[in-house]
C-alpha cells in the first residue's frame, strides 16, 4: 500500500549521508512515495539547521498532508525549541491522519505534544538509523511499520527473558495511556509544563550509552517525583551500548531492576523490543491501551488506529 512519506529533521544533522540515501531508496522500494524536506540535509554546529530552520522544517511537515512525517535521526534538538512549536498546527495534521514518527530525541516532541494537546504519535524507526541500516532493515521493525501505515497494527507482544529471575504479576486490565520513551530526554522534562501528568497510566522507556548507575539515578528520580507510582505498569525496553567498568563489582541492569521492584508496586516488565536497537516495534504514544499477561508472555493491545 503506497504511502507519502515527509522525510525532515527536528534534531541532529544527518552525518551518515549513505544510510539516510539507503533509508530512502529502501522507503521507495517498498512502494512509499518519498517526500524530503528541504533543509533535510542541512547542518548548523550539531544541528540540522539553526532552531528556526528545525522549527520551520516541523511545521513544513504538519503542512504536507502526507501518511507519515518520519525524522531522519534522533540527537539533540527539540528540548530547546519545544517553546515554540507549532503544537495546534501538528495536532490539526494529526487529526487529518499524519502519523508523526521517531524515537531518541523525538521523545520530547512526543510528550510535550501528549502534554499540551493530547494527540497521538508514534515511537519507532527514523530513516538512517532504521531503514538505511548497512544489511537491510531489520524485518520486524519493517513489518510493524507497514502494519501501522496500513492502519493493520493492532498491537505488539513479547516475551520476558528467563534470566529476568521472577516474572512480575500483572492484572490485565485496559484504557490506559501509553506513554514515555527515551529515559535521559523524558526525565529532562520533569518539572516543565511539557511532561504529561498521565495517571494509571503505561510508562515504556529505553535508552542508550547510559551506564547501569545513570539508569538507576533517572529512574529514581521519577520514583522520587511520584511518576512511577501513579502508574499501572512500567515497562522497560532496550538499555544498550554501555559500558561496564572494573569498580562495577557485578552491579549492572538486573540489579537496577531487581531494586527498583522492590521499592514500587507497580508491575515492572521487562524485553520490550524497543530501543535504539535494529528489532523495534511500533508504539502509539498517547493512545489508549490494554495489557495482559501469560506466563511470561506479555500483550498489549491497542485495537485498530486506522490510517487515512
Amino acid at each position: 500500500m503506497s504511502k507519502h512519506i515527509y522525510i525532515y529533521s527536528p534534531s541532529s544533522a544527518v552525518r551518515d549521508k549513505a544510510a539516510f540515501r539507503r533509508g530512502v531508496k529502501r522507503l521507495q522500494a517498498l512502494g512509499h512515495e518519498v517526500e524530503i524536506d528541504e533543509t533535510a540535509l542541512s547542518s548548523h554546529q550539531r544541528f540540522a539547521g539553526d532552531d528556526a530552520t528545525r522549527l520551520a522544517a516541523i511545521a513544513r511537515a504538519a503542512a504536507s498532508g502526507a501518511d507519515v512525517a518520519l525524522i531522519s535521526r534522533g540527537g539533540y534538538g527539540l528540548t530547546r525549541i519545544l517553546d515554540a512549536i507549532p503544537y495546534k498546527a501538528v495536532t490539526k495534521a494529526i487529526d487529518q491522519g499524519t502519523a508523526f514518527v521517531g524515537l531518541s530525541d523525538f521523545t520530547a516532541f512526543q510528550n510535550a505534544l501528549l502534554a499540551k494537546t493530547g494527540a497521538c504519535t508514534w515511537a519507532g524507526p527514523s530513516v538512517g538509523e532504521d531503514f538505511g541500516a548497512e544489511g537491510g532493515p531489520d524485518d520486524i521493525m519493517e513489518a510493524c511499520f507497514d502494519d501501522m501505515v496500513s492502519g493493520q497494527g493492532e498491537g505488539t507482544g513479547w516475551r520476558i527473558a528467563a534470566r529476568d529471575g521472577d516474572v512480575p504479576t500483572l492484572r490485565p486490565f485496559q484504557d490506559a495511556v501509553l506513554w514515555g520513551g527515551n529515559l535521559s530526554v523524558l526525565v529532562s522534562l520533569l518539572g516543565t509544563p511539557y511532561f504529561p501528568a498521565v495517571d494509571k497510566g503505561v510508562l515504556f522507556l529505553e535508552d542508550v550509552h547510559e551506564h547501569p548507575y545513570r539508569l538507576e539515578r533517572m529512574l529514581d528520580q521519577l520514583r522520587h517525583a511520584g511518576v512511577l507510582a501513579r502508574q499501572r505498569a512500567v515497562v522497560l525496553g532496550q538499555f544498550t551500548s554501555f559500558k561496564k567498568v572494573p569498580h562495577d563489582r557485578g552491579f549492572g541492569l538486573q540489579n537496577v531492576v531487581t531494586r527498583l521492584r522492590t521499592l514500587v508496586k507497580v508491575p515492572v516488565l521487562t524485553g520490550l523490543p524497543f530501543g535504539h536497537v535494529p528489532t523495534k516495534v511500533m508504539l502509539p504514544v498517547g493512545a489508549r491501551i490494554e495489557m495482559a499477561i501469560e506466563g511470561r508472555e506479555i500483550f498489549m493491545v491497542w485495537g485498530h488506529r486506522h490510517a487515512h
